[in-house]
């Protein structure tokens, strides 16, 4: 048998389809996959970015409540001081020695109690400061009261010459600040409070009046910083800040300068400045602070006549999160990419065998064509179905030749009798040539006839095999295989397409439907059947085996699935075992309310147990405390595979007393809610 010569390849123009087809199966790939990263890209960056303004939303929830928490209990102090029996029993010494003792007894409570000034005013004292400080007035009026005020810095050197000096801060050049004049702030924000004081008759006789400067009170500033942002709450190596502005100048902070100083006497931007204190908004968003950008949030402070005064800060630096966010996304990119390349290449090969054999054959019917009689396929790479095809073809052509030639020879000889006819029998001859003649045409379209009907048939053959596996390989994966749903959908598309060619030439009639997999199992045979896959694991080391099946129920469910379960329970419970140890299984039944509900299925091991913080870990995605080559999958695909039935998976692991897995599963499984 000849093989087909080089000038018997299929044309240029036709031996596209393969291009074209290549084509048709990578395009939409290509297409996807980019919008998909898109996609991503856009909405996991928008939503990141609305996680970290929910996290630092609740940061200054935080500092809000521990400000004021610090602001009622210094008026809780202060009240509590003016109520006393103590300072009643110093207010009525004699007049020459009750001075000095209110004034010790003051000076040993300013001292306890970490004020920054502590006075006792008389009624005619009192009335004179009420006219400048509300918290006064409401105290004259019988109410204690505390709240935020901006001392002078005049009044701050009355009450002490030091807490002027701590107020006084050079104000510093910052970018995107607010233009102003000064040089220096020498104001002081202070935490105000007063009381009433009354006698034993409960006459008010005066007010007792205390503060705590915030200008560059760094024990304050420190101990909201570290509520907030304990050690170790942001990842990624992110810095939580926190701030007191007096007006939009920092006057206590522990945001830091390129030198490493502290930034007091730095200024807020000026956006900040018209939103917060002009508007009266909260600030929830990026900011530039000092040197750096951070996730931000500010809130206006207010004196005791609503006054917008200063602002209370909190934030952490972005850039950590931001190259955090751009190396997962370079990381979806390269598994996308390198996807993409995968399935290039596979679909490249197997097209490669699957149409090398028909081109070869299309070859060969067109060198038929062309009056080549001897063309042939020949043999072929390819052993399966298409070799046992292009086989066939070539043996019906061997046959159609030798018909040919049969006939051709009939022909002469009939030829050659004719010739010695007479004239008179020339009609006849011509009568018999055109029989002649209709007779080789019919036998060639019978014999293509044949050829068409045998070449259908063996093709649907691999076409039946390749969409038999294809559902059998789709069911047995189930979600797993939604990663590759569109290559399995463009598989289903070409062999419906073949399907439909051969139709077209025989009108069989489309294959069935799938109709479903679920089936009752027994616990007692899905025991032993996983016990069996994990041997080679139990050989391996000294475990003993205790098993106690209590339940003789069945669920309904697909078997591959829960196997699948069980297995990957088996195999952790081994390998936290490696010294050996005991491997108890149990099946029990699970009834609430004296009503069946299902079936449990137990997995427990002697092993070391598992600690809290990896117990409230342990289905996550991608976590896992054993080895460095774990995917840590094992535990959250096997929670999803139980949650589809309406099922699920309990753990107890007492430390140092193993761990006691429970798989939970109804006997018919809950109707789901499935994507369109």
């Amino acid at each position: 048998m000849n093989a087909i010569p080089g000038e018997l390849l299929v044309p240029e123009s036709r031996r596209s389809i393969r291009v074209r087809l290549l084509l048709l199966a990578l395009l939409p790939l290509g297409v996807v996959l980019p919008l998909m990263v898109a996609g991503l890209a856009v909405w996991g960056g928008d939503y990141f970015d609305r996680l970290l303004i929910t996290k630092v939303r609740a940061d200054l929830t935080v500092a809000h409540g521990y400000f004021e928490r610090v602001t009622e209990g210094l008026g809780r102090s202060v009240q509590g001081l003016a109520d006393s029996e103590r300072l009643a029993r110093e207010l009525r010494q004699a007049p020459g020695r009750r001075a000095a003792a209110v004034a010790a007894l003051l000076a040993e409570v300013k001292g306890a109690e970490k004020l920054d000034f502590l006075s006792f005013f008389d009624l005619e004292q009192g009335r004179a400061e009420a006219s400048a400080w509300p918290v006064i007035e409401q105290a004259l009026a019988g109410r204690a009261s505390t709240g935020p005020e901006i001392f002078s810095a005049a009044r701050l050197a009355a009450i002490s010459p030091e807490l002027a000096e701590r107020a006084r801060t050079p104000l510093l050049s910052t970018a995107n600040a607010k233009p102003d004049h000064r040089q220096v702030e020498d104001r002081g924000l202070v935490i105000h409070t007063a009381a009433p004081v009354r006698d034993a008759a409960g006459r008010l006789i005066g007010t007792l009046v205390g503060g705590v400067l915030l200008n560059k009170n760094l024990e304050f500033i420190d101990r909201l910083n570290e509520i907030v942002y304990p050690d170790g709450v942001l990842p990624f190596g992110s810095v939580g800040t926190a701030t007191i502005f007096l007006g939009d100048v920092r006057v206590a902070t522990n945001v830091r300068l390129f030198e490493g100083g502290r930034a007091i006497g730095t200024r807020v931007s000026a956006a900040v400045n018209q939103a917060v204190l002009e508007d009266g908004r909260t600030w929830l968003d990026r900011a530039f602070v000092v040197t750096d950008w951070y996730v931000s949030a500010y809130e206006p402070l207010f004196d005791s006549r609503q006054r917008r005064i200063g602002m209370l800060y909190v934030g952490y630096l972005e850039g950590p999160f931001a190259a955090a966010r751009q190396q997962a996304f370079a990381v979806v990119v390269g598994v996308f990419v390198l996807a993409m390349a995968i399935a290039g290449v596979f679909a490249a090969l197997w097209a490669r065998r699957v149409f090398k054999p028909i081109e070869r054959m299309h070859a060969t019917m067109h060198a038929i064509e062309q009056g080549d009689a001897d063309a042939r396929v020949g043999s072929v790479e390819s052993q399966d179905e298409l070799g046992v095809v292009a086989a066939h073809f070539d043996r019906l052509l061997d046959r159609l030749q030798a018909q040919a030639g049969s006939l051709k020879r009939w022909g002469e000889a009939l030829d050659a009798k004719v010739a010695e006819r007479t004239a008179e029998l020339e009609q006849a001859v011509a009568d018999l040539k055109a029989a002649q003649s209709q007779l080789v045409m019919s036998e060639k379209l019978a014999a293509i006839g044949q050829l068409t009907a045998g070449v259908a048939h063996e093709i649907n053959n691999p076409v039946a095999v390749i969409q038999g596996n294809l559902d059998v390989l789709r069911d047995l994966l189930g979600p797993a295989a939604e990663p590759v749903a569109p290559e399995i959908r463009l598989i289903h598309e070409q062999v419906h397409r073949i399907r439909l060619i051969v139709a077209k030439l025989l009108q069989f009639a489309r294959p069935q439907d799938y109709v479903g997999y679920l089936e009752p199992v027994a616990p007692r045979q899905l025991i032993q059947d996983s016990l069996v896959l994990v041997g080679h694991l139990l050989k391996k080391g000294n475990i003993a085996i205790e098993q106690h099946v209590d339940s003789h129920r069945h669920v309904l469910c697909n078997r591959n699935e829960l196997q699948q379960v069980l297995i990957n329970l088996l195999v952790n419970a081994i390998q936290a075992m490696p010294e050996g140890g005991v491997l108890t299984l149990a099946a029990e039944d699970w009834d609430e309310a004296d009503m069946p509900l299902g079936l449990r299925l137990v997995v427990a091991d002697s092993g070391p147990g598992i600690s809290n913080e990896d117990r409230e870990r342990l289905f996550q995605p991608f976590f896992t405390a054993k080895k460095a080559d774990g995917t840590g999958l094992g535990l959250w695909v096997s929670q999803s595979l139980v949650e589809r039935y309406g099922g699920r998976i309990s753990v107890d692991s007492p430390p140092g007393r193993g761990t006691r897995f429970a798989v939970w599963l109804r006997c018919e499984p809950l109707p789901q809610e499935r994507a369109g």
